[in-house]
């Protein structure tokens, strides 16, 4: 495996084409962890079956889950899924950015059918992360690509994240630092008479819903076929057990905390990892899994979370921390 560091405040990495041997190692099929805006994903090519059955294979992902597809631009995207005034609002609104787009799929996309998880619509995003975007425009392919970890477990926000997870399984991993965003991208499906929210992520409910005029409509659970990532009601999960909504602390505990002041007996705490003193949410959000993957390595057999407010970006942090306190099979 090779590691490849980028600066992204510079461009030197795009106009030398350092990159250019992990795109060709993309186009003949292998398995690379890349930033994004959001988390680092595991890509490979979209178009091919055997690379795409080697994410399955190394994250231990259930094959009826079906995974995103990235492009480089909207008009890339219109090569494979059709797009209707509100997809295209949307598009328009919020690519690149943090929003994945459910849409029918075009007759004649290459996208192999295991991406779709035998689904006849397409998630599609456009990143708001130029690595993403010049890997899936150098390779000449869509990139699917979940999130650079085991299926199930604590989300990547770092190259060391990635590494530590996936390890032996990939043949590069671009080292961009820590994602921004710190939580997977809002999906939307466009497939139906009524847009739905399908997961809650980096973009704002609030936002959508004003481009779009109306309000979305909220999918629920379905473990035996999700209709997105992200829908398995356990997921995201440290090795600790997860306690929500903690007024206090009991003995042996870690802490997630939000904000100011303190739960009751904090003090018994075995660490304390704040997601925002401020209480400001981005940060929060950002933060998310970064804390959970630092508390977990704490030896506490439990996570003590103090709430989290669910306007904006919260509803997407208490997303990810309900399924992780959720019981695991």
């Amino acid at each position: 495996m090779q590691r490849w560091s980028v600066d992204l405040k510079s461009t030197a990495w795009m106009t030398s084409k350092l990159l250019q041997p992990v795109a060709d190692a993309l186009a003949a099929g292998a398995l690379v962890g890349v930033p994004t805006e959001t988390v680092y994903g595991l890509a490979a090519d979209a178009t091919n079956g055997i690379a795409c059955a080697g994410i399955y294979a190394a994250k231990g992902r259930p094959s009826f889950n079906p995974l995103i597809s990235h492009v480089e631009s909207l008009e890339a995207a219109r090569c494979h899924g059709i797009f209707d005034e509100r997809a295209l609002r949307l598009a328009n609104a919020f690519w690149p950015g943090p929003l994945t787009l459910v849409v029918p799929r075009r007759e004649g996309s290459p996208i192999a059918d295991l991406v779709t998880a035998g689904l006849e619509t397409l998630a599609l995003r456009v990143p708001d992360a130029p690595v993403m975007r010049w890997l899936a425009e150098a390779s000449g392919r869509p990139l699917a690509a979940p999130s650079a970890n085991l299926s199930g477990k604590i989300s990547p926000t770092t190259a060391d994240d990635v590494i530590g997870d996936l390890a032996g399984k990939l043949a590069h991993v671009i080292d961009a630092g820590s994602c921004p965003i710190g939580l997977e991208s809002t999906i939307v499906s466009l497939a139906g008479p009524r847009p739905t929210l399908l997961r809650p992520g980096g973009l704002p409910r609030s936002a959508i819903e004003t481009v779009l005029g109306e309000p979305l409509v909220v999918a629920e659970t379905d473990d035996a076929a999700p209709m997105a990532p992200g829908m398995m009601t356990s997921h995201y999960a440290p090795g600790a057990h997860v306690r929500l909504d903690a007024k206090d602390v009991q003995p042996g505990e870690a802490l997630l905390a939000f904000g100011s002041v303190p739960p009751v007996n904090a003090g018994h705490a075995v660490q304390v990892f704040n997601l925002s003193v401020a209480g400001d949410l981005a940060e929060a959000a950002a933060n998310l899994f970064k804390g959970l993957r630092i508390l977990d390595r704490s030896g506490a057999a439990t996570i003590a979370v103090q709430p989290v407010p669910e306007r904006d970006l919260g509803e997407a942090i208490n997303d990810r921390l309900r399924r992780a306190a959720a019981p695991r099979s």
